[in-house]
């Protein structure tokens, strides 16, 4: 039994004005990282993402259409090739073309000086391959005159887009609203931007120390006095070629400390800051530990193995049916190893690992697809026999 009154309440309401007037003294948060040039979510789980220059590579990261910022990628290639510079460059150009902080490390203004070329953006290129090759299927020339379906005469007669490719369209639809996340690049062209004079070239100079420490300083300077939406990418060609690092800088003590160091920047500025770093696998192999210990620090791992440069080897993987006769042939092969799955909820998927790569590199685009054998062929010699008899009679089949 109940001795309340009924003529009062149990508590008095609550005051709501001190929580309003504390939510209004909150500090507004900072721009999203989505909000930056370059800059898009990733359609696999919504993380900020860049490109890296070459739509085949962005396609190949754990699905994240691009390398995930806060996230680093060890490129290495075996021989005396170049390849993985390459994919150094459109990396690099693609940050300039997008406003961002580039900071090379170990080079002079030269290797920037070199970066290839900008054509466009990446779709548009795309669609015009795709023109060419329906303009190639075409079953007559006068075809060519006609216009679309249903558009009559004045069809025919609309004269052909001029001006800049490289300019995303501005009337209507959705490339006008939406920046171009990806571009194309010419690699006979040199690239011309404002930006490019502001490249960071960080040397590496020699000390009785880690030539490691001054590095790491001017980048933590660098990144930590930026605005906080600057996006930063870290170039890093060709690590410990001796043309390039004193002795002091294989030192497993000095090299696995400063990658170290350069992993606290990725997860202290995980929405301002990527890396890529090349290595030469002729000098320093996989079966090393040194190796193995900067794999393990890296969040993506891939390994370009160039086909043997020969004549007889090019004219075989010519013929070997792994391109069209459209297509360029292969010029090596691209190992997965390691790709960055970011937790184990998901954020990234290692499918790709384990499949057949093939790269190419032609003069506008460094292209990643599958690689298959072609089926296998029969003899030779019964085929010029066969065709060279005839078909068999009735009589010689059995049944």
């Amino acid at each position: 039994m109940s001795f309340r009154k009924r003529n009062i309440g149990l508590s008095p309401g609550a005051d709501r004005t001190p929580v309003a007037n504390i939510a209004a003294q909150q500090p507004q948060a900072g721009p999203s990282p989505e909000s930056s040039p370059g800059v898009r979510p990733s359609p696999d789980d919504g993380r900020p993402t860049t490109s890296t220059g070459t739509p085949s590579l962005d396609n190949l990261l754990a699905g994240h259409a691009g390398l995930a910022l806060g996230k680093s990628l060890l490129i290495e290639e075996n021989g005396t090739t170049d390849f993985a510079g390459t994919l150094l460059r459109y990396y690099a150009a693609e940050g300039v073309v997008q406003g961002h902080k580039v900071h090379v490390i170990g080079m002079m203004e030269q290797w920037g000086r070199n970066l290839p070329g900008l054509i466009g953006t990446a779709d548009l290129a795309e669609e015009n391959v795709d023109r060419r090759k329906e303009e190639k299927m075409k079953i007559a020339w006068r075809y060519e005159r006609l216009g679309e379906f249903g558009a009559g005469v004045s069809g025919s007669r609309v004269p052909a887009a001029t001006g800049d490719k490289s300019q995303v369209p501005t009337e209507g639809g959705p490339a006008a609203t939406q920046a171009a996340f990806c571009h194309a690049f010419d690699l006979t062209k040199r690239l011309t931007h404002p930006s490019l004079s502001s490249m960071d070239y960080i040397p590496v100079m020699p000390s009785r120390e880690s030539p490691y420490i001054s590095i790491h300083k001017r980048l933590q300077t660098a990144i930590a006095s930026s605005p906080p939406n600057t996006i930063h990418r870290i170039v890093i060609p060709s690590l410990l070629n001796p043309a390039i690092y004193p002795p002091a800088a294989s030192q497993p003590e000095n090299l696995l400390q400063f990658l170290h160091s350069l992993r606290a920047l990725l997860t202290t500025y995980a929405n301002r800051v990527t890396a890529m770093i090349t290595i030469p696998l002729s000098l320093y192999p996989r079966s090393s530990g040194l190796v193995r210990w900067m794999e393990l620090l890296s969040d993506g791992v891939m390994e370009l193995c160039p086909f043997p440069h020969s004549p007889d080897a090019a004219a075989a993987n010519a013929m070997s049916g792994a391109a069209t006769a459209q297509e360029e042939p292969p010029h090596g092969m691209l190992k997965t190893h390691r790709l960055p799955v970011m937790h184990e909820r998901g954020g990234g998927s290692d499918q790709n690992i384990g499949e057949d790569w093939a790269f190419t590199l032609s003069r506008r685009k460094f292209e990643i697809k599958p690689f298959s054998l072609p089926p296998a062929e029969g003899d030779h010699e019964a085929q010029q026999g066969g065709a060279a008899g005839g078909m068999p009679k009735k009589a010689d089949l059995e049944f």
